[in-house]
């Protein structure tokens, strides 16, 4: 029986004895799980090491590894590993790949850490939970032929036999932050950089779901894709399959030397990682050429190949709107090198080739692009047919674009005022209504024009310029310079009515016996004609060379001969 006055502990000893060897027994234990956790590690790391060189068939190195036991959130005891310097170099066999003996590894991971619990059945995979990458690295090498390996070729021998009585492993997801895809080319490398990767559905040697934020390189700005990557090709990582959806924000357009504006396009992707078919929407609601800067939107849906072997892009198809004028174009966006002694060396730039097509379109969307006031010499309903080609270069986009073409211009009237005062002047003159040149009620009066063209270096040449107003039709060619306005054209006019009927009154009587010298086919007056001066402040005369001589070279001495339509 217990002795008054002496304490709980003293009285029950054996709790005091449980409890230390409960104590003792748990101490020994962590410390056994310890020592088999240090112990089973170099095991764990060779086993890691074998299973990626089986898988990717190449060299691998882990610079450490470590683990230890404790419980997860539920409660639970598993192992928890982490490791760094992870790099997996190339196999030995790619096929039709450049890979130099000296090549960085193919895979490169800073850190990686997994949770596998301490359940283990016979014959089943460890399943990895938690499994979380960072400084992920993947280069991919080029190819040195366009088309993909033959099936023949597409999988080299296996390091070692396989033996189904290894560990396998289940990673049932992978979270990744800052990783980086580099995709060597024929010239500048393409780099996109991955914030974020969140991988389910992984197993060995088939595809798994992805939802990933990376940064587009050109035009730099954020895309947040999904979709399914992989089976891993291990002949040629270049030809991994992918496919997903994708959404482009704030791209800057001003990464491409004379254009600027931000972008955003949805679309969706299939095909591989070094050539990917993309077929999608973008807007640009601030589209401007520098040094104009302008601003019309952009809208446009497209069809597009991007080969990551050359880093060049094919436009299929693109259907756009440019402010309210509709076009549509197909060409090419390729990149171009500085050429240097000892090879390629910097980007010099982008060479564009586009062949467009203006069905439905308003010249001033286009001349408002090309001026510093957003002002256009010309409103009508445009049609136009060019080839476009703006080569890499210092120089602004207007002064490095060739642009060759036709086009049809209906409903046409210049902003200006005096310009459209003389035009509706030259209209009542040429129909034999003098008096109503000057009316204040003179209708108002629409143009029609077309020609050939020519844009290089900033000036735009127009060979057979044929422009008619109701009474006349002129025939002009000259250019017209972008910066500044300059006018330079000559030709003639060719009127309905004669000398005299254009001049009217008594001035018109004293020039009758003139007529005949101005009348030229079925033309009632061919007036030699030129216009020079600036688009703010044109200048009309009379062409006097034109007066001088009747070849037939000129405009003025034959019936005029209107270029095809567009």
């Amino acid at each position: 029986m217990p002795q008054a006055g002496t304490s709980f502990l003293q009285r029950y000893r054996w709790i005091r004895w449980f409890a230390a060897a409960a104590l003792l027994a748990m101490a020994v234990l962590a410390a056994s799980l310890a020592f088999l956790a240090r112990r089973v590690e170099p095991y764990l790391h060779a086993r890691i090491v074998e299973a990626l060189e089986q898988h990717f068939h190449a060299r691998v190195e882990l610079d450490s590894f470590h683990v230890s036991l404790r419980t997860g959130e539920q409660g639970e005891w598993g192992v928890w590993a982490r490791g760094a310097g992870l790099r997996i170099w190339p196999p030995a066999q790619m096929a039709d790949l450049t890979v130099p003996a000296s090549s960085q590894p193919l895979i490169q991971l800073d850190s990686f850490s997994f949770q596998a619990p301490l359940r283990y059945a016979r014959g089943a995979p460890i399943r990895l939970n938690q499994v979380r990458l960072r400084g992920l690295r993947i280069r991919i090498p080029r190819r040195t032929h366009t088309e993909p390996a033959s099936p023949a070729t597409s999988a080299p021998a296996a390091v070692g036999p396989a033996n189904p009585q290894r560990i396998r492993f289940k990673v049932q997801s992978v979270e990744c932050a800052g990783a980086r895809l580099e995709i060597e080319t024929t010239k500048l490398p393409l780099v996109f950089d991955i914030a974020h990767v969140l991988v389910d559905g992984f197993a060995p040697g088939g595809a798994i779901h992805f939802t990933a934020d990376l940064t587009n390189p050109r035009p730099h700005g954020a895309i947040h894709a999904t979709g399914i990557f992989g089976p891993w090709q291990v002949s040629d990582p270049g030809e991994t399959p992918l496919q997903g959806d994708y959404t482009l924000t704030r791209a800057d357009l001003g990464d491409f030397k004379g254009i600027a504006g931000l972008l955003s396009s949805t679309g969706h992707f299939q095909g591989a990682l070094r050539r990917v078919e993309v077929q999608g929407s973008t807007n640009t609601p601030d589209f401007r050429l520098e040094p104009f800067n302008t601003q019309l939107p952009l809208r446009t849906s497209f069809r597009a190949r991007v080969d990551g072997t050359t880093g060049d892009t094919w436009l299929d198809a693109v259907d756009a709107t440019l402010g309210s004028s509709h076009l549509t174009a197909k060409g090419q966006i390729v990149r171009v090198l500085d050429a240097t002694p000892t090879g390629p060396q910097r980007g010099k730039g982008h060479d564009i080739a586009l062949d467009v097509d203006i069905d439905h379109g308003h010249i001033e969307d286009f001349l408002r692009l090309l001026s510093h006031a957003g002002t256009s010499l010309l409103i009508g309903n445009l049609q136009l047919q060019a080839h476009v080609h703006v080569p890499p270069g210092p120089l602004p986009v207007h002064q490095r674009m060739d642009l060759q073409g036709q086009f049809l211009l209906d409903q046409a009237e210049f902003t200006s005022a005096t310009v459209q005062q003389r035009i509706r002047e030259l209209s009542l003159r040429g129909q034999g209504r003098p008096h109503e040149a000057h009316a204040a009620s003179a209708p108002d009066v629409h143009s029609q024009m077309q020609s050939h063209f020519t844009l290089a270096t900033g000036e735009i040449t127009l060979p057979d310029l044929t422009y008619n107003v109701p009474g006349a039709q002129i025939q002009l060619h000259g250019a017209y310079t972008l910066d500044g306005g300059a006018l330079d054209f000559i030709g003639a006019a060719h009127t309905q009515a004669t000398l005299s009927q254009m001049v009217g009154g008594w001035k018109g009587l004293l020039l009758k016996p003139a007529d005949p010298f101005f009348k030229h086919g079925t033309a009632g007056a061919v007036i030699p004609i030129r216009i020079g001066g600036t688009r703010q402040s044109p200048d009309f005369g009379i062409d006097i060379n034109g007066l001088k001589t009747t070849s037939p070279e000129r405009p003025g001495d034959a019936t005029p001969k209107p270029p095809p339509a567009p």
